[in-house]
């Protein structure tokens, strides 16, 4: 799977338990609808995936060990995060951190604003080929 599928699949399920609000306080659930946002705009190339990726995985990591602390599972107004909670958030960030740290899993696209070199036809020294360049098209000594 490609980091680009990764972040739609992530921000359509963000999106969804955001818009849902199962159970999940105020925070949460903004917390959920951001990076629903964020990984379908990192779908479309808006904005970077791998940077996308990396940074749900360092927060759902942090929301995860905030639910293995009792003191701060309650930060900020949150509900305690439990049980299922910790492990969702958990699996999410090992997922995340698999596609940040793997250049290989995302498409290659071309930012430079320089031409392919073979755009233009530059004389060579010595024409090897006899007749016209351009195969498709017959040859001056062809008869047609």
């Amino acid at each position: 799977m490609r980091i680009e599928t990764f972040a739609l699949f992530c921000g359509v399920a963000c999106l969804s338990f955001g818009l849902l609000g199962l159970q999940v306080s105020v925070p949460d659930s903004v917390i959920l609808l951001a990076m629903g946002g964020w990984g379908i705009a990192a779908w479309r190339h808006w904005t970077n995936p791998r940077v996308f990726s990396g940074t749900l995985a360092a927060l759902f990591a942090a929301l995860a060990l905030m639910g293995l602390i009792p003191g701060l599972s309650a930060l900020a107004g949150m509900k305690p995060l439990q049980g299922l909670d910790i492990w969702l958030y958990g699996g999410t960030a090992l997922l995340a951190a698999y596609f940040a740290f793997r250049p290989e899993l995302s498409a290659e696209h071309r930012a430079s604003g320089t031409p392919d070199r073979r755009e233009h036809d530059l004389p060579v020294e010595h024409e090897r080929r006899h007749g016209h360049g351009d195969r498709r098209l017959p040859s001056v000594s062809e008869e047609i």
